[in-house]
C-alpha cells in the first residue's frame, strides 16, 4: 500500500491556482543502506514533474519499486519512461539497480538511451555493464524477441565541476559538492521549478556548500544515523561514519540553520531504533520543524 504524505506546507509560494501537475513530487523509491532490509530496497528518489521521473541513485529493486509507485498511480514511473537518473557516488548500494534501470526498460520498449549523469567512473562504469551483459543485448538483438537498437544504450555525462548540470522545459538539477569520507568527487542534488525546490543529500556528512544549497528548500531529503546508537558501535565503525554521513544530531544543526519546509529521513541506520528514535533524536536536538522519517514509496 502506497503511504502518501500530503504536504500543505508546500503550497507556500506557490499560485493556489496551479494545477497538480505543475508542482514537483518526491516519491521514496529505496530509503535503505547496504543492510539487507527486505522492507528498504537500495537508495533511489525520484523526483516527479507532471509525466517525467528524474530518479537520484539506482539502489538495488529499483525498478520494481517504480513499478510499485506506477501500479499506485505515479504513471511517470512506469519502467518503459524510467530514462534519466543521477548518481551521488558510485557506492554499490546506490548502484547495484543500475543494469537493471538500463536494460529493463529496454526490454519493456524504452525506445531511447538511458541518460546518465555522475561523477568520474561513471562512464567506466556504464561500458564495463554493457559488456557485461553483451551476450544478453546481441541476443535480444538479432534473436527471435522484438527489441529496438537503442533502449540499452547510456548517454553518459561525468560532473566535472559543481552548478547546473541538466535542465529541460520542466526542471533545472544542479549538482551540490558534498563530503562523503574518501570519495573524491560525490554529489547531491537540487531540482528547481518554478520557485518550488527539492535538495537529495546523497550520502554525504555535513558541508557548508550542502546547507547553502538547501536553505529554504521545500523539501530536504537527507541521510541520517543515529547519534544514541552511534555511541555503542566499535571504534573502528565509528571513525568511518563520522567521516562519511549525518547524525541526528548534525542534522538536527542543518536543518536549523536551512529551516526547510518539509525534512525527510532516508537511508537510515537505526542500529536498533526506531523511526520515532530518529525523530526525537532530532527534536531533543532543538529542531522544531516539520520532519518525516521516510519508508519506501512514500510520497511528498
Amino acid at each position: 500500500m502506497l503511504r502518501i504524505a500530503f504536504c500543505v506546507f508546500l503550497l507556500v509560494g506557490t499560485a493556489a491556482s496551479s494545477s497538480a501537475a505543475d508542482k514537483m513530487q518526491v516519491v521514496m523509491l529505496g530509503t535503505g543502506t547496504p543492510n539487507a532490509d527486505p522492507d528498504r530496497s537500495g537508495p533511489a528518489v525520484a523526483v516527479v514533474m507532471g509525466d517525467q521521473a528524474y530518479l537520484v541513485d539506482a539502489g538495488p529493486g529499483v525498478v520494481r519499486r517504480a513499478a510499485a509507485a506506477a501500479r499506485n498511480g505515479v504513471v511517470a514511473l512506469e519502467a518503459d519512461k524510467l530514462n534519466i537518473v543521477f548518481l551521488s557516488h558510485l557506492h554499490s548500494d546506490h548502484t547495484l539497480g543500475l543494469p537493471d534501470l538500463i536494460f529493463t526498460p529496454w526490454v519493456l520498449e524504452r525506445v531511447a538511451p538511458l541518460k546518465l549523469f555522475g561523477p568520474k567512473g561513471t562512464q567506466d562504469m556504464a561500458n564495463h555493464l554493457q559488456q557485461a551483459y553483451s551476450e544478453d543485448i546481441h541476443l535480444r538483438l538479432e534473436g527471435l524477441e522484438p527489441a529496438n537498437e537503442e533502449g540499452y544504450k547510456t548517454d553518459v555525462t561525468e560532473i566535472d565541476a559543481p552548478g547546473v548540470v541538466y535542465q529541460d522545459a520542466a526542471v533545472t538539477v544542479e549538482a551540490i559538492p558534498v563530503l562523503h569520507g574518501s570519495w573524491e568527487t560525490p554529489y547531491g542534488y537540487k531540482f528547481s521549478h518554478k520557485g518550488q525546490t527539492i535538495v537529495i543529500s546523497g550520502d554525504a556528512r555535513p558541508s557548508p556548500a550542502l546547507i547553502e544549497a538547501a536553505t529554504g528548500v521545500d523539501i530536504l531529503v537527507h541521510e541520517v544515523y543515529s547519534a544514541e546508537a552511534y555511541k555503542s558501535r566499535p571504534p573502528v565503525w565509528q571513525k568511518y561514519h563520522a567521516q562519511f554521513h549525518t547524525s541526528t544530531i548534525e542534522l538536527a544543526e542543518i536543518a536549523q540553520k536551512t529551516q526547510p519546509k518539509l525534512l525527510v529521513l532516508y537511508h537510515q541506520l537505526y542500529w536498533g531504533r526506531s523511526d520515532e528514535d530518529l525523530i526525537r533524536e532530532i527534536r531533543e536536538a532543538g529542531y522544531t520543524g516539520q520532519v518525516i522519517s521516510a519508508a519506501d514509496l512514500d510520497i511528498y
